[in-house]
């Protein structure tokens, strides 16, 4: 995987220097993250299984787009920016659902924004090097998969998840922008 850029932030979110990916991790650096969840018309959420060559989680199950924000970069372009190089889709309108921070494992220390769009399954194209396979889910199997412990989720999934189904979370959320149930 190759060094990035990345904005350091402080806890509040504020800009405070810019440091490689690499570095950021080694030391445990605040720096930020998004997360898009879509939805099929018929409610189903892409989930995407995470490659077996990541560094981090491989071949766990994954947000539809779990993206770092490059330095210098918005958390909205970010999101847009994974929509294309891991799913090969563009112009989906993104609604904004909250802003969060969370320790994703040993020194991931992130604050992440995280977005829902409508999906058309036929319009994605992922990136083999990026995913080993997608699949799409309904809220009550992806609840089963999480409450049965069936499936092999990334931390931060699960934790999205916890929240998402209203059950104890380490998602520290830092502002709401949307109701959930909306939609």
């Amino acid at each position: 995987m190759p060094d990035e850029l990345f904005d350091i932030v402080n806890e509040e979110d504020e800009v405070i220097g810019q440091e490689m990916r690499s570095i950021v991790h080694q030391r445990g650096l605040w720096h930020r993250g998004v997360h898009v969840l879509l939805l099929t018309r018929e409610r189903k959420l892409l989930v995407q299984q995470r490659s077996k060559d990541k560094v981090h989680a491989p071949l766990a199950l994954d947000c539809s787009v779990s993206e770092h924000v490059q330095a210098g970069e918005d958390y909205y372009t970010a999101a847009r920016r994974g929509l294309r190089e891991e799913l090969g889709i563009e112009g989906i309108k993104l609604e904004p659902l909250i802003k969060f921070k969370m320790n994703y494992g040993p020194n991931d220390n992130e604050i992440s924004e995280m977005y829902r769009g409508t999906v058309d399954p036929t319009k994605v194209e992922f990136d083999p090097v990026e995913i080993e396979r997608i699949d799409y889910f309904s809220s009550t199997e992806l609840e089963d998969q999480l409450e049965n412990k069936d499936a092999n989720f990334s931390y931060w999934f699960e934790q999205i998840l916890r929240w998402y189904f209203h059950k104890p979370s380490a998602l520290e959320v830092l502002a709401s922008y949307s109701d959930l149930s909306a939609k």
